[in-house]
């Protein structure tokens, strides 16, 4: 270490490096997680990744539920019911309602701009991804 520090050694070796990185992430990665999630949950939101079997229900509507992939920003309001939901150990299964709530009012609704009474509900779920 200190012929890293001292410049003498510019590559650190396997080991160091190994240290190093185990420490850092250690100490590092839990705050800066952290704050991503308040950030979220506060003012940022997030984006859910969802590739699933979307059905919907809405007066006259003639749009067939079909399989999508459907990447969205979702709200503040949802990041926060889903990471309550998360530290309390939900399962994957137990969030669908609240994603698929925020998926309609971003993706389908367009945030209340259009098709108001519209729900979306998704079964057969694939994949689901968050993202700070």
């Amino acid at each position: 270490m200190e012929r890293y520090r001292a410049g003498t050694l510019r590559t650190p070796q396997k080991r160091l490096r190994a240290a190093l990185a185990e420490e850092t992430e250690s100490e590092w990665q839990p705050q800066v997680r952290a704050q991503a999630r308040a950030a979220a949950a506060t003012s940022r939101g997030m984006m859910v990744d969802v590739t699933a079997f979307f059905g919907f229900t809405c007066k006259g509507t003639s749009d067939d539920g079909r399989e999508r992939q459907v990447t969205t920003e979702i709200s503040p309001t949802y990041v926060k019911q889903i990471l309550e939901l998360q530290e309390a150990g939900a399962t994957e299964e137990d969030l669908h309602p609240i994603v698929a709530e925020a998926i309609t009012e971003s993706y389908f609704t367009e945030w209340g701009t259009r098709a108001n009474s519209l729900r979306a509900d998704f079964t057969k779920v694939l994949k689901i991804d968050f993202r700070f």
